[in-house]
């Protein structure tokens, strides 16, 4: 069974860190693209980062140079690496996988965790 469960979420005051992990199973990730989303209440879902098969990354300009995006292929693991957070990082984070960058964020197709929360405090 297709399994992505992410976690490390919590709360964290401006300016500190945190880092997101998000396991997968039933499928290599190493044959993936895989990204992590987020989710602000009222807002759209958005694109943080992406890692593609060739290790290439790509980040949101929200994000660049305070988060860094990473996978592990022996432990099978994303990872999302976040400094100097802000309140306007607070959102729920999704990790997903897709053969292919170009669907990775069609909801509809694809894999997709069940979220980590993530609250930064002023």
């Amino acid at each position: 069974q297709v399994q992505l469960v992410e976690s490390g979420g919590g709360s964290v005051q401006a300016g500190g860190s945190l880092r997101l992990s998000c396991v997968a199973s039933g499928f290599a990730v190493l044959n993936y693209c895989m990204a992590w989303f987020r989710q602000a209440a009222g807002k759209e879902r958005e694109r943080v980062a992406l890692i593609s098969l060739y290790s290439i990354t790509t980040y949101d300009d929200s994000v660049k140079g305070r988060f860094t995006i990473s996978k592990v292929n022996a432990n099978n693991t994303l990872y999302l690496e976040m400094h100097s957070l802000k309140p306007e990082d607070t959102a729920m984070y999704y990790c997903a996988a897709d053969r292919i960058c170009p669907t990775v964020s069609t909801r509809t197709r694809g894999y997709w965790g069940q979220g980590t929360q993530v609250t930064v405090s002023s």
